[in-house]
């Protein structure tokens, strides 16, 4: 992403034709003009289809011949997904594409005809003179592995949603028939537990079960720490249990199908797990990342699949940006208002690196002692908050860097680097 506002603006010459496209989810509108806000011929209205996708490229064509043009520029709003499948075309075919923020669109768009109105034709206009005015950010579509390590983050994510849904549910049925069970065995998701539930039995139904049947069932799943004492445990807080025993069929089969949903939702992340190493293995610098003390497997992918390929960028304040970290203030003549972060980004991002940075604080010497001279320095000490968002800037600077030069990551030399760290005692 290009960041200089000068450089966006000297993109848009006098040989450039500029594309405002408003998208929707079946049928998009299209305005043209050039570097002066001239707009050229009617709007074009195109499907979101691959004859509307052709017909769209042609008009541009067209356009770019009769005003003797050597250059387009689309610019689009990103609309929800709806925006991916025309950029992925455009790119495709070496057309430039860059999209605009939606609340510039918003703010914008009373400044032609002082009229709240808001219509598609409108706000194609609107997003092209946003273009022209270099007020556009140039999004960075992920290829090759990073293409594949987003979708495979993506499918990781809702299986977790899954998953999650499926432990509720499991929990209040154990809740309804069964509440005693949990005072037996700690975790229902541990091996004996799991094999227990699966009999389907009711604690009504359960104490009628010779202890030797019961065993000689956990056995199949675990052949140590279960015995007949636990399962005389089990038998006992059955025979005392308060669970609801109407609608027992309905019940049991309740359990049995949502059992089936944990098994396969666990079987789906056993086999995506190797796909995601494979993919982290083809990326530079993901051995070294690893190294860092408190860095897992799961961030680095979560970090790889949100940024894409870091040589795309020039600078770590690009991934900043782009997580929404980057801060804003609030101030007016002798008044001074609070800095805060943007939050203007990719929220999944800026999630993921707050959650890694906590353990980081926790396990990792050097982001622990900045951490502790952050928020205990004699001039304008940091909030913990305050100091926690310093260090996920510090981390993509680490990432960042790690990535592009594959080299080793040193606590030491993190420290060092830092002026005023330089005096303090070198990390073990």
């Amino acid at each position: 992403m290009n960041y200089n506002q000068n450089q966006k603006i000297a993109q848009i010459t006098s040989q450039t034709l500029i594309v405002g496209v408003d998208i929707a989810k079946s049928k998009h509108v299209a305005r043209a003009q050039d570097f002066r806000g001239m707009e050229f011929g009617k709007p074009l209205y195109f499907e979101n289809t691959k004859p509307g996708f052709d017909g769209f490229l042609s008009w541009i064509q067209q356009l770019i011949a009769t005003h003797d043009m050597d250059q387009a520029i689309v610019g689009m709003e990103p609309t929800g997904h709806y925006w991916l499948n025309l950029a992925h075309f455009l790119k495709e075919q070496d057309v430039k594409f860059v999209v605009v923020n939606p609340m510039h669109v918003k703010k914008s768009k009373e400044l032609d005809d002082n009229s709240p109105t808001k219509n598609d034709v409108k706000d194609a206009r609107v997003i092209a003179q946003l273009v022209k005015d270099g007020r556009y950010a140039e999004p960075k579509i992920p290829q090759g592995v990073y293409a594949e390590l987003r979708a495979a983050r993506k499918i990781r994510d809702l299986l977790s949603v899954d998953l999650q849904s499926v432990q509720g549910q499991i929990h209040n049925w154990l809740d309804r028939y069964f509440p005693e069970f949990l005072t037996v065995f700690k975790d229902w998701e541990g091996k004996a537990a799991l094999q227990l539930l699966r009999l389907s039995l009711l604690p009504s139904e359960l104490v009628k079960i010779s202890d030797e049947e019961i065993l000689a069932h956990l056995k199949k799943a675990v052949k140590r720490a279960v015995g007949l004492g636990k399962v005389r445990e089990l038998k006992r807080v059955a025979g005392l249990s308060i669970g609801i025993r109407e609608g027992s069929e309905l019940a049991k089969l309740e359990i049995r199908i949502l059992l089936d949903k944990y098994d396969l939702i666990k079987q789906k992340f056993e086999e995506l797990e190797p796909r995601i190493d494979a993919l982290l293995e083809q990326i530079p610098g993901v051995h070294q990342m690893l190294a860092i003390k408190g860095i897992g497997k799961d961030t680095v992918a979560g970090f790889l699949a949100e940024v894409g390929d870091l040589n795309d960028y020039s600078h770590p304040r690009q991934i900043i940006k782009l997580a929404g970290l980057s801060l804003k203030e609030n101030t007016s003549g002798k008044h001074k208002g609070q800095t805060k972060i943007t939050k203007r980004g990719r929220k999944t991002l800026r999630a993921l690196l707050f959650r890694v940075v906590m353990p980081l604080v926790a396990k990792n010497s050097a982001f622990k002692a900045l951490h502790a001279y952050y928020t205990k320095r004699p001039d304008h000490p940091l909030k913990k908050m305050q100091s926690l968002i310093a260090l996920c800037n510090k981390l993509i600077r680490v990432l960042f860097t790690i990535g592009k030069k594959q080299c080793e990551f040193s606590e030491e030399r993190m420290l060092q680097d830092i002026p005023h760290m330089a005096v303090m005692p070198k990390v073990a």
